[in-house]
């Protein structure tokens, strides 16, 4: 393998070079600008002082784009500088900058004369012309690998940030190169910006990222989690799908048109991958996005504080003895926002309509309205704990949409005094949708059911007959 070449640039053509593109400073698993003002500051001053700055390290694709693989914050800071972005603050102390000033003589000639520039609380275009130039004119040392493509480009990114400051989410993000740049666009999307609570801090040592990443677990490979940021980030970048980030990308821009100021807290960096997922579930339901938004006003204000799992838990208790990012924990908690969820919609359409799930299920297994109501809590509840034993917690089959014809196939299984448990876990294995037309799904699930029966008497009854021995 070739040593990596040296070049040295003018900081004005450095800097040129990465305004023109020529010089990307936004490699997908590079960090963001994490250096506080008081950092940049004194990067300005090493300049104008003429003191040494690292080189920059960067990598080269074949066709000589090049990419910033160490030195992105020196970069940004100074490119800020220039273009006028960033003005020194007031709080530097070493604030006086000695130069050399060029004063034109009576006789036309030029000559030089000592003179002191304080720049606390001036852009670049407010400096003396001659410290413009000495800027412009710094030499700034980069040192570049050649032949990178974005795995190269990632590998050295963590090979020059293996240090304290790169943390561990800002460092597992680079272990999902091939889908970096996707969140990067989810990350500048109005949601993370304006309909969420993540602080300032959040958005640069990686938390947001994180966020991003779990999220996307949560919602399309929860039977593969991974608890640590760097195994998801991994797992994701060989797992993935191009279309996963995309459908992600249309949820954040529905949920931006419903999120209000207040109830966005509730999308924090504890729990915001769990109402994404909540949301990526309320989709499937084809109910009006508000009606979303009414259900964290709901939640947040006494649902959250309504229900207790079989452990005798509410939801912010279900962490208290497992780590908040276990699976089971985050299975659990889900388990009970769709059952919250679910709840608060049906009961608002039962009270809108005469055609509530109550009434269907009468219609369907020929009883009462009243018996049915009178029995719909054993209904749910046995319902509840037989998806759990035997239907996958993202099967279609557990949608909401498909709710009355189960609560119906509970109904019919009490009547007919006959056990679903294991014709409901063969039933799972063998089918993976469903007929959104509920009559239909229960008249299905009803004649399979009787044949499930049906063969299960027959087995029996071949197994206990007796044949006489001999000839």
């Amino acid at each position: 393998m070739a040593r990596p070449r040296k070049q040295t640039y003018t900081l004005e053509m450095y800097l040129k070079k990465i305004n023109e593109g020529d010089i990307d400073n936004n490699a997908d698993v590079q960090r963001r600008m994490v250096w506080s003002r008081e950092q940049m500051n004194e990067l300005i001053v090493t300049v104008l002082t003429d003191e040494y700055i690292p080189p920059i390290i960067l990598g080269e694709e074949s066709s000589s784009q090049l990419h910033i693989a160490d030195g992105g914050c020196r970069s940004a800071a100074l490119n800020g500088f220039w273009n006028g972005t960033h003005k020194i603050t007031g709080a530097l102390e070493n604030s006086l900058i000695p130069y050399k000033k060029k004063v034109k003589k009576k006789d036309g000639g030029i000559d030089w004369v000592d003179a002191v520039c304080d720049i606390k609380n001036k852009t670049f275009d407010k400096l003396p012309d001659e410290l413009k130039k000495k800027f412009n004119e710094y030499q700034i040392e980069t040192v570049i690998h050649e032949n990178c493509d974005s795995h190269k480009i990632s590998r050295y990114i963590k090979r020059y940030n293996n240090h304290t400051s790169m943390n561990a989410d800002q460092k597992a993000f680079t272990y999902i190169d091939k889908f970096a740049g996707n969140i990067r666009k989810l990350l500048d999307s109005r949601f993370f910006l304006d309909y969420s609570v993540y602080t300032e801090k959040d958005k640069v040592n990686g938390s947001v990222e994180r966020v991003v990443v779990e999220t996307m677990m949560c919602m399309n490979h929860l039977d593969s989690w991974k608890k640590q940021p760097k195994a998801a980030c991994r797992y994701l970048n060989e797992n993935a799908a191009k279309e996963e980030f995309e459908q992600f990308a249309a949820y954040l821009q529905r949920l931006e048109a419903i999120i209000t100021d207040d109830i966005k807290g509730i999308f924090n960096k504890k729990d915001s991958f769990l109402f994404l997922t909540l949301f990526d579930r309320f989709t499937k339901l084809r109910v009006e996005d508000r009606r979303f938004a009414d259900f964290l006003r709901a939640f947040q204000g006494e649902l959250r504080f309504s229900r207790k799992n079989k452990k005798g838990l509410l939801f912010d208790e279900i962490d208290r003895e497992l780590s908040t990012k276990d699976r089971q924990v985050i299975v659990d908690k889900l388990d009970m926002l769709e059952e919250l969820l679910l709840e608060f919609l049906h009961t608002d359409a039962e009270d809108a309509s005469e055609g509530s799930i109550e009434s269907f299920v009468a219609e369907m297994v020929e009883l009462s309205v009243e018996e049915v109501r009178e029995d719909m809590d054993l209904y749910t509840e046995s319902l509840h704990t037989l998806l759990e034993e035997t239907v996958k917690i993202d099967s279609p089959l557990r949608s909401g949409e498909n709710r009355p014809s189960l609560l119906a196939m509970m109904a019919y299984s009490y009547k007919a005094d006959k056990d679903m448990d294991h014709w409901m876990a063969e039933y799972a294995r063998q089918h993976h949708t469903y007929c959104p037309d509920q009559k239909k799904n229960f008249l299905t699930m009803q004649k399979e059911f009787e044949r499930y029966c049906r063969k299960k008497v027959w087995e029996t009854v071949g197994s206990s007959k007796s044949f006489p021995s001999g000839g």
